[in-house]
């Protein structure tokens, strides 16, 4: 998908760039498919600041994912490719032969007309297929990968991402992820084959500030510039470093500091750690 950019007429067109959604087919959502999405501002259940930059933004609606992919053996066509603003990714509107409609993460090649099905056996590879991991072929790209059989999709949904199935081992397939780590999971597990589609939105810049408001971030002030009481580095005449180990607001430390807990429990499902 192509990426726009503008001749500049104003300081932030010249770095400004869009998306041109020419993918986009249906531009209202499946209203059975939408519920209200209410804005936290970044706060908790009592009112107090939790998170940092949350705030604003457009009013959404939360589309229904199936990222379960639980509609076994029943195929479906894809009838739709929407946008969605709760994610990177595009998503496609999938109807099943027996008239329900469900959205599914698009992957990179799926058009509107193509069949897919799910099945807790052997389908073919094709792009859009769910199936456990003990049935898909070493060396096959995937997406929406369960951590847990049942769980539904936790890993590879975000636009572009996907991992690969390096062997079977046991009752465990290694899967080796983006980031480069190598992890076990389950045979049992799902995956969709592909890799997630809308790849260029790595290359998507917002170029001013009020673009990041519309999508509900707000401004980071860095810390050197806070008074004492507010961060580990604000505070002193002028500027001043405090001679302080970088840390956030918090006290964690920001750089290189390891804050993995020790007794995780699934760091024994970890093969090879991600690249530094």
């Amino acid at each position: 998908m192509p990426i726009k950019t503008f001749k500049p007429y104003t300081p932030t067109r010249r770095f400004l760039t869009v998306e041109d959604f020419s993918d986009i087919t249906k531009t209202e959502p499946e209203k059975s498919l939408i519920v209200p999405l209410k804005k936290t501002g970044g706060r908790n259940n009592t009112g107090e600041l939790t998170v940092r930059h949350i705030g604003g933004g457009h009013k959404r609606y939360y589309r229904i994912i199936d990222f379960k992919r639980d509609k076994y053996d029943v195929e479906g066509t894809v009838v739709a490719i929407e946008y969605d603003p709760n994610r990177s990714a595009r998503i496609a509107l999938v109807e099943y032969t027996d008239g329900e409609k469900r959205y599914i993460i698009q992957p990179l090649g799926l058009k509107v007309g193509d069949k897919i099905i799910s099945s807790k056996n052997a389908v073919e590879h094709s792009v859009g297929n769910a199936m456990p991991l003990k049935y898909i072929q070493v060396g096959t790209l995937i997406h929406n990968i369960e951590i847990y059989p049942g769980s539904g999709g936790k890993i590879c949904r975000s636009a572009g991402s996907c991992a690969q199935l390096l062997a079977k081992e046991g009752d465990y397939a290694n899967v080796k992820l983006q980031s480069g780590e190598v992890r076990k999971l389950k045979l049992d597990c799902m995956a969709t084959i592909g890799q997630v589609g809308n790849i260029d939105h790595i290359n998507v810049s917002l170029g001013k500030a009020g673009r990041s408001r519309h999508i509900g971030i707000r401004p980071t002030v860095r810390g050197v510039k806070m008074n004492a009481v507010d961060h580990p580095h604000g505070g002193g005449r002028g500027r001043s470093k405090g001679g302080n180990i970088p840390s956030s607001p918090t006290g964690v430390c920001a750089k290189g500091g390891k804050t993995r807990r020790k007794r995780n429990v699934w760091t024994k499902f970890i093969i090879q750690r991600r690249k530094k």
